[in-house]
């Protein structure tokens, strides 16, 4: 090889391994971008391969209302109870967030109560709230749907369903739903790329699992 051949040849290396660095950097750019919300909510659960279970429920304002209902909005479904202190601690901000989805049009909050009394139920909002909900309330007295087909023990409990009703996730404990991060992490169930990335028990799991720990350092 002359000279002239090697360094023709080092610098076609050389611009090959340089468009290689930028590609990936500009995928790790993406999938970071695309993970930020979800590593940064860090569900209990978070797949993309499970359909929510069919259910129909009265209404506390009366009505009967299915989950298909929704079918074409994000949906975030939150179990709660009376007796759950915390349940109650978190409902103002899942009205927050109930209101700015209603404006928005693309999703919705939607609440389900085990008591075994609407009154129980509809004092209990009021004590919380100071007024009446921005989301539909359902009556689930007897658990069926809450415990029979999400199998839910402990309160609260909120799901995360995208527009086609699929499970994306699930929290549990109370959070505080008012801040940014959880319209962030809505946005990502229904547009841009997909994050790459499951949740089981907590821990994140999958190819770029990884990325959640970078987005926890910072």
């Amino acid at each position: 090889m002359t000279l002239a051949q090697f360094a023709q040849f080092s610098f076609i290396l050389a611009t090959a391994v340089g468009v290689f660095s930028f590609v990936r950097t500009a995928e790790d750019g993406e999938a970071r971008r695309a993970c930020t919300a979800l590593c940064q909510v860090s569900p209990n659960y978070a797949a993309r391969d499970r359909l929510a279970p069919h259910f129909a429920l009265d209404r506390l304002g009366g009505g009967r209302v299915r989950l298909s209902d929704y079918r074409g909005k994000t949906v975030v479904l939150n179990f709660w109870t009376k007796a759950c202190q915390p349940c109650l601690e978190e409902m103002p901000s899942l009205a927050a967030l109930a209101t700015t989805l209603r404006a928005r049009g693309d999703g919705l909050v939607l609440t389900v109560n085990t008591d075994t009394s609407a009154d129980d139920a509809r004092s209990a909002l009021k004590a919380a709230l100071g007024g009446d909900a921005p989301f539909d309330v359902l009556l689930d007295p007897d658990s069926r749907v809450v415990a029979g087909q999400f199998g839910t023990k402990l309160y609260p409990e909120t799901w995360f369903i995208d527009a086609e009703g699929v499970i994306r996730a699930r929290v549990d404990g109370a959070r505080d739903y008012s801040q940014p991060l959880w319209l962030d992490f809505i946005d990502g169930l229904s547009s841009g790329p997909t994050c790459d990335v499951e949740f089981l028990r907590g821990r994140p799991r999958g190819p770029e699992a990884a990325l959640c720990t970078d987005v926890r350092a910072l």
